[in-house]
């Protein structure tokens, strides 16, 4: 039987383990995925761990994506872009390569009859999901991206990279307290904790007053995925914005990981299903 799992801390929450089994059986493959709750300064410790117990590979979320990078003889090209990794293939001679499925995750989740083509985009966050979201934006063709983030000076050096990488884009920052005004944005994403279970799920990043100056036909993109419905996707609907919860995207990330892992696709209602019965 092979053995996967999960790193990071805390996962008290995590759905992932549910998600994969499902993806395993689909396959018709043995394999094992757990949950197992690793500190940074654990890290190296658990490299060690996986090696000498033989596991096939592994997914990796806060707060090691960044620092999982050391241990990586290689990376795919949206891990180096991403700057983060948050899957990993573990090879015959013990080598590990990763990958980042953020980003394909973040793409695929957004129904195919939404055309981000020269758009622009109000993005919430500098961290690493919204890294991920830019490349993804990028593949979509968008124009400008507007980042919303809570202190500008330390968003410099986020901000010279975006530019760097993706010349095509348009990226101007604004601090994330002081919007007022959406109404040249035909998106919204929010890559921020805020309206996360167990964090912050009473509140809302964007007031309803603001979401309201958005453009007729908006999109709003949370990429919590518990709860289901944020405040900030229940004040969208009630506005009559379309709505994307972060649960297509975790699902995606874990088909893209199993496809790295077996070279085969599990099956995505399967794995949607897994995940609705342990939310």
């Amino acid at each position: 039987m092979q053995k996967f799992g999960l790193i990071g801390y805390p996962l008290g929450h995590s759905i992932s383990a549910f998600i994969h089994r499902a993806g395993f059986e689909s396959l018709g493959i043995k394999a094992s995925y757990e949950l197992l709750e690793t500190n940074p300064e654990d890290l190296v410790d658990r490299v060690k761990f996986f090696k000498h117990e033989h596991y096939a590979g592994f997914n990796v979320t806060i707060p090691l994506k960044l620092p999982i990078s050391l241990f990586v003889q290689e990376v795919d090209k949206y891990a180096d872009i991403a700057g983060a990794v948050n899957t990993v293939k573990i090879n015959s001679d013990k080598t590990f390569k990763g990958f980042n499925t953020d980003a394909s995750g973040f793409r695929k989740a957004i129904p195919k009859d939404i055309d981000l083509k020269g758009a622009n985009v109000a993005l919430l966050g500098t961290g690493g999901a919204s890294r991920a979201a830019v490349l993804a934006l990028s593949e979509c063709g968008v124009a400008e991206i507007g980042v919303y983030t809570r202190n500008i000076p330390n968003a410099m050096d986020y901000m010279a990279y975006m530019r760097r990488k993706f010349p095509a884009i348009t990226f101007t920052a604004y601090q994330i307290d002081q919007v007022r005004d959406l109404s040249r944005y035909q998106m919204l994403v929010n890559t921020t904790p805020i309206g996360m279970q167990g964090r912050s799920a009473d509140m809302t990043p964007v007031e309803e007053p603001v979401l309201k100056t958005m453009q007729d036909g908006a999109t709003v993109y949370d990429v919590i995925y518990n709860p289901k419905k944020t405040i900030l996707l229940k004040t969208a609907e009630k506005l009559g914005f379309r709505t994307i919860n972060g649960l297509d995207m975790l699902i995606y990330q874990a088909i893209s990981a199993q496809e790295i892992w077996f070279g085969r696709t599990p099956d995505f209602n399967a794995m949607k299903i897994a995940a609705l019965e342990n939310l």
